[in-house]
């Protein structure tokens, strides 16, 4: 049976979400990947239990994640009934819904429908009586934005979730949200975008502008993205890369000779700030004070450990930042 470390909150890893009063790790565990029906089980429960011997006390999940889509959030619940059940109230746990889940017209987007059953389902699959965040995972154009978010709202009231965050959105469309969100007194705290020094998406769509602004959170994800920022990719590409067995986000195409021209100088600048390149990239993400956490994919212990170590040295020089900008 399962025990946690009696010294996991020895290292003050947290930060305030926004202006709430919830408090994440600046580095959290997402379960995109190695979580799913194709993934060794024994290697999940090791994830999850190295991360939260260090103080990971957030573990993010979506209701399509897998393979199969729910797979992975049926077996975050299974380790949480056999292992991590004692420690419920010492976690934060997150899912969403608006990608497509099921077939027919109620299976994605953004519907008071779909979103009422998908966090039903996913409290299923977890064995939870609520989560700690549901998103609204990306936006809809079609569904009234005043449906989608008084849904939000409801499952709120309900019980069924504690805050409410939004995925993907662009900082118009939040705006737009925030007023709503605020008139029904929903608990809104936390923004998930994909952010990293080579996807400033955020930067260009106001989304990070808006959120500082507005006094919500921020959280990362593919802050590594999808490896490129780290060494895996330095000699070639693995035969049990991404690339190779799945290639939906992270395409052969895109790893040309002059993007890995740009990796290799980042990873120059990284050791010698005394970093590797995924340090880096992570700190780089953290570096004010518009980001709460990054979110960090892992398929091995030490990849969590090396991640959690960027939390050392998060401040970077005018010139620094020069040279990031120039290569990304």
């Amino acid at each position: 049976m399962y025990k946690a470390e009696e010294c996991r909150y020895e290292r003050d890893i947290y930060a305030y979400c926004g202006q709430s009063g919830l408090k994440l790790p600046k580095v959290s565990l997402g379960l995109w990947h190695n979580f799913g029906d194709t993934a060794d089980f024994s290697n999940m429960k090791k994830l999850c239990f190295t991360a939260f011997d260090h103080g990971i006390t957030h573990f993010d999940l979506a209701n399509n994640y897998g393979p199969e889509p729910g797979s992975a959030e049926k077996n975050f619940g299974r380790i949480l009934k056999e292992d991590l059940s004692a420690y419920r109230d010492e976690l934060l746990i997150s899912t969403k819904a608006g990608y497509t889940m099921w077939p027919g017209p109620y299976g994605d987007f953004g519907s008071r429908k779909y979103l009422v059953a998908s966090l039903d389902q996913s409290l299923k699959r977890l064995g939870l009586e609520y989560v700690d965040i549901f998103y609204h995972h990306r936006m809809d154009k079609k569904t009234p934005l005043y449906e989608t978010m008084l849904a939000l709202s409801d499952l709120v009231r309900a019980g069924k979730t504690l805050y409410v965050g939004l995925s993907n959105y662009d900082g118009s469309t939040l705006e737009e949200a925030v007023a709503i969100l605020n008139e029904l007194h929903c608990p809104f705290i936390i923004n998930q975008n994909r952010y990293s020094i080579f996807d400033r998406t955020i930067e260009h769509n106001g989304l990070k502008e808006t959120s500082l602004r507005l006094g919500k959170g921020i959280i990362a994800f593919s802050p590594l993205a999808q490896g490129l920022l780290s060494d895996r990719y330095l000699n070639g590409i693995p035969a049990d890369s991404r690339v190779k067995t799945d290639g939906r986000f992270l395409k052969e195409s895109s790893i040309t000779e002059d993007k890995m021209l740009k990796v290799k100088a980042l990873r120059a600048l990284a050791i010698k700030r005394g970093q590797t390149l995924a340090q880096m990239a992570l700190a780089w993400c953290l570096k004010d004070n518009a980001v709460t956490s990054v979110l960090i994919g892992a398929s091995k212990c030490e990849q969590i450990l090396e991640n959690l170590e960027a939390l050392l040295h998060t401040d970077f020089s005018e010139e620094e930042l020069k040279i990031i900008d120039s290569l990304s």
